[in-house]
């Protein structure tokens, strides 16, 4: 299995050197691996004969560090978090949202900070949403296994549990595992708490991985037990029949997140295109796509309202009973303390 490991891990980063096809030249787009579906980009194909040109990338630090280096994408797809560090980087420039008709109908809960829109203009337009929770093989484990969060300690599951590649929801975790459910407001001994929290759980990890596609292969191999998931591992795992539950009310609590599309200053693509491949993103029609596909909800209210609840509640998008951890915006240094120690964890530090 070493193996395996070894040859997603090399396809995963050839896929965030190159671009995955060149596609129109006019327009590139940095996203992770699966976001280049058809539904997202209908309308822009329609209008300019071909889908962008896309180049996948693995984390959010990832997308960051392109964009730092002068790849000269044009439009990528961040987490909320991330928009004071492309701000203060001089990244991004805010989006003109008279050129983008179904503005009016983003969910006005994704567009309270002043981080995301201020008088200068709208920074990041939401896109999609959900939460990361416990994905679990409903036959090897026990419902009341997954009742809490510690089940990442258990060892009975040492060597069969999965997180993301993602310091930011590894940190949720760690937080909510230990009693925190706001992270704009950690104290040092919280901070610490996590840590160690964190460094417990490390010598149990099977993988960290970073798309959904990889955590398929580790839950069907059988390698893996209990993963810390996004929900597009579990929109695909489902599709293929497998025994997968997906708990988003552990008593500690899950954390939510949004993620939305950016405008780079350094792009070299068209700007009409730009806004083309925004509109398309956001229209309603888009909302099922993104749904049926990858199992994250989408910013368009009139959109989700189109869907059946039962699909939504299917695809771990109905409401959550129980604590959450919004992963709001919060402090770049604390951010940046928490990536370099999530980077010396993973080492065996």
């Amino acid at each position: 299995m070493k193996n395996i490991r070894r040859l997603l891990f090399g396809s995963f980063l050839l896929a965030s050197l190159v671009p995955a096809y060149a596609d129109d030249p006019g327009l590139v787009v940095t996203d992770w691996p699966g976001f280049d579906i058809e539904g997202l980009y209908t309308t822009y194909k329609e209008k300019w004969g071909d889908r962008p040109t896309y180049s996948f990338v693995t984390s959010d630090d990832d997308t960051f560090q392109k964009a730092t280096s002068g790849f000269g994408a044009d439009v990528s797809h961040p987490c909320a978090m991330m928009v004071p560090k492309y701000r203060e980087a001089g990244l991004i420039e805010p989006w003109d949202v008279s050129k983008i008709p179904e503005f009016k109908n983003i969910m006005p809960e994704f567009l309270k900070s002043s981080v995301i829109q201020d008088e200068a203009g709208v920074w990041i337009i939401p896109a999609d949403w959900g939460a990361t929770a416990i994905a679990y093989n409903t036959e090897k484990v026990p419902a009341d296994d997954v009742a809490s969060l510690q089940v990442f300690t258990n060892p009975k599951y040492a060597g069969r549990i999965t997180l993301p590649n993602a310091a930011d929801d590894v940190w949720a975790l760690a937080y909510l595992a230990t009693g925190v459910t706001d992270w704009t407001k950690v104290t040092e001994e919280q901070f610490n708490a996590a840590k160690d929290w964190l460094r417990k759980v490390h010598p149990g990890v099977r993988a960290y991985t970073s798309s959904g596609s990889e955590l398929v292969q580790l839950m069907k191999s059988g390698e893996v037990l209990v993963a810390w998931s996004w929900p597009d591992g579990v929109a695909l795992l489902r599709k293929e029949n497998f025994p997968v539950g997906y708990q988003r009310t552990p008593k500690e609590g899950v954390t939510t997140w949004f993620c939305g599309l950016i405008n780079l200053k350094n792009g070299k693509g068209s700007e009409e295109k730009a806004y083309d491949y925004v509109n398309s993103w956001i229209r309603q029609e888009a909302a099922a796509a993104l749904v049926n596909n990858i199992g994250y909800g989408h910013a368009n209210a009139e959109g989700m309202k189109a869907i059946d609840p039962k699909i939504l509640e299917n695809a771990g998008l109905g409401p959550i009973d129980g604590p959450t951890l919004p992963q709001l915006p919060f402090d770049l240094a604390l951010r940046d303390r928490q990536v370099a120690e999530f980077e010396k964890i993973k080492a065996g530090f």
